[in-house]
């Protein structure tokens, strides 16, 4: 498969053949371009990839199946495609995801359709690294608060030529700890290893032996900044909850770059107002877009910050993911691609 340099795509499903008659599709229909391209990408390569393209920016799920009736591509970012949906689209040949994670596409019953599903991977690498370090440097740099002083007026009314009204900590030979060492989490460690840090790598599970892991009840009481890079499983899920929020240090920062479900957050509001931790910073909450009255949006707790899933979304990630979803149509639906059997 070709991609562009800094990602790969992947093909989810069963074994593959070469297929020398297969053309260019007629029909793709990309369900919600503008969670990928709110009209900043270059395009020109997706528009290629298919004879004809409808882009919806959005797509709700009662309008699916009337969207992707005589698709043979469909691109999705987070619109779900079930069993029923891809059944009643006959000519469909393929599904790209728009994104690494593939929970929202019945894996199975495309296997069974014979329906290859490809996603994109390591587009969004150096992004979500930038977003890190981004929180750990303004955290620890007291950023917010020295700009919050200087618009109130404390720098004017200063006796000095400086505020030192916040004190401002140094990252380097404070420990850093993983959870999730794919290609997320080890960029991590190696951008937090050349600032000076430690860090330390989280164990899958008691049956991880691998060298170099730690045990995560034994990790988070060591840690001065906790960031998670794991997927939402159902081993991962509610993975940071009362009691591990109760292991850790009491100015411990907690990033979550991952996905919202890894932390319970309820514990988390809990443990930010009775500073059992330092603060947290969240790109990603369990339900997106959350409600207005989410209790951590409303709660107007200073320790939190919260963003809105946007770690990834560099235009240099989006265009990159963008880009990999063309080659993936091209490699998997032009002249000598492969089909799958079975």
């Amino acid at each position: 498969m070709t991609a562009k340099p800094g990602t790969q795509g992947s093909q989810i499903g069963g074994e593959a053949t070469a297929n020398p008659s297969a053309a260019r599709p007629r029909l793709g229909v990309f369900l919600d371009l503008e969670s990928v391209d709110r009209g900043d990408l270059d395009r020109r390569r997706l528009r290629a990839a298919c004879e004809h393209w409808d882009l919806h920016p959005a797509t709700r799920p009662g309008e699916v199946a009337a969207r992707i009736r005589e698709a043979e591509v469909v691109v999705t970012n987070k619109v779900v495609l079930d069993a029923n949906l891809m059944c009643a689209a006959p000519a469909l040949r393929l599904v790209c995801i728009a994104a690494t994670g593939t929970n929202n596409v019945d894996l199975n019953a495309a296997a069974r359709l014979g329906i290859p599903v490809r996603n994109v991977r390591g587009y969004a690498t150096a992004s979500v690294v930038q977003h890190v370090f981004a929180v750990i440097l303004s955290h620890y740099t007291r950023l917010a608060d020295y700009r919050a002083s200087v618009a109130a007026g404390a720098w004017s009314r200063a006796p000095h030529f400086c505020l030192l009204d916040h004190p401002i900590e140094e990252i380097a030979g404070r420990t850093l700890g993983i959870i999730g060492l794919g290609e997320l989490g080890s960029a991590v460690a190696r951008v937090a290893q050349a600032f000076g840090m430690g860090v330390l790598i989280a164990r899958r599970n008691d049956a991880d032996t691998r060298p170099g892991r730690v045990a995560l009840r034994d990790l988070l009481p060591r840690v001065d900044v906790l960031s998670l890079h794991c997927p939402l499983t159902s081993e991962t899920r509610g993975l940071i909850g009362a009691a591990e929020l109760e292991l850790m240090r009491r100015d411990a920062l907690l990033i979550n770059t991952a996905r919202g479900g890894i932390v319970d957050e309820t514990d988390l509001l809990e443990a930010l107002r009775h500073r059992r931790i330092g603060a947290a910073a969240l790109d990603v909450l369990t339900r997106e877009p959350p409600p207005a009255d989410h209790p951590l949006l409303a709660a107007g707790i200073p320790n939190l910050s919260i963003t809105p899933h946007i770690a990834w979304a560099s235009r240099a990630a989006r265009q990159r993911l963008l880009d990999a979803v063309a080659d993936n149509i091209a490699t998997a639906c032009g002249p000598g691609a492969e089909t799958p059997t079975g």
